[in-house]
């Protein structure tokens, strides 16, 4: 399985241990009269996080198993269970620990310079994108990424009070990446998830000049706790940042960025040229 790029898949691919976890999860929890919704506060997550966890879809974390311990009776049974969990090949330590960040975060910003972000990608796009992969992917691979691409992207429309900000370099539609008509479409589906009250989007125009993101993309986010912490990429690699001098300069950096960049209305008015002249 690829690592975690914007133009791979996210999420892993579930084990029979993981599954058999999530499947212990949910009978506990039943057992003990909770729903999902009951049972995400006395966690600490939300109810999306613990079905994904009960779907065998994400590997929990040591604070999830204490706290559904304490939640389900103290049996140890999910001590023990946890114990065995092991992950499919591929996803990487520092992804799985960012991707389970994410689903808590209470502001989210991205930075891309190489692709749209995958959490804006329309379904063409993105296969295109997996299509292209070097090696390249089978067609059982491209689903499953396909599949945990869509469940990711949940997350713009289940976090209605988490901040989204995507600054994305103009030439990453200027591109045409699978042709005119899915960069029309593409357009249409970036705007649209740009709508809500609580995503900005700004686009970094060509003939700008030099900026502040020339070393390369930035992910940034706020935990409920009020923490920072950082992520980039590379080529088959990433870098998970929580050393606070780092992620400050990663902060100033991607503000310098956001002043650089268009207006949520500029970028707006630029995307909607782009698609006219398409």
């Amino acid at each position: 399985m690829a690592w975690d790029h914007e133009g791979h898949d996210g999420e892993p691919e579930a084990s029979d241990s993981l599954r058999t976890f999530g499947a212990v999860v949910q009978a506990l929890r039943e057992f003990a009269g909770l729903t999902r919704e009951e049972f995400a506060p006395l966690v600490g997550y939300s109810k999306h996080t613990i079905a994904s966890i009960e779907l065998g879809r994400r590997m929990p974390d040591d604070a999830f198993v204490e706290r559904a311990e304490a939640a389900t009776g103290n049996t140890g049974i999910l001590t023990k269970a946890a114990a065995r969990l092991h992950r499919q090949p591929g996803l990487a330590s520092w992804f799985r620990r960012w991707a389970g960040l994410e689903q808590e975060a209470i502001s989210l910003y991205t930075y891309e310079s190489r692709l749209v972000p995958g959490l804006l990608q329309t379904e063409a796009y993105a296969r295109t994108l997996f299509g292209a992969q070097v090696p390249p992917l089978a067609d059982d691979q491209i689903e499953a990424h396909m599949a945990a691409r869509q469940e990711r992207q949940q997350l713009l429309r289940d976090r209605p009070n988490t901040s989204f900000n995507f600054i994305v370099e103009e030439h990453v539609f200027l591109r045409r990446t699978g042709g005119a008509e899915v960069t029309r479409r593409l357009i249409d589906h970036v705007l649209e998830c740009a709508t809500p009250r609580n995503v900005d989007l700004q686009v970094l125009p060509l003939g700008g000049g030099v900026h502040a993101g020339l070393a390369g993309p930035i992910r940034l986010l706020e935990t409920p706790g009020n923490r920072w912490l950082g992520y980039c990429e590379g080529q088959e690699s990433g870098q998970f940042i929580s050393d606070p001098k780092v992620v400050s300069t990663l902060h100033m950096r991607y503000a310098k960025l956001r002043s650089q960049a268009l207006t949520t209305e500029q970028s707006v008015g630029l995307l909607e040229r782009l698609r006219g002249a398409l």
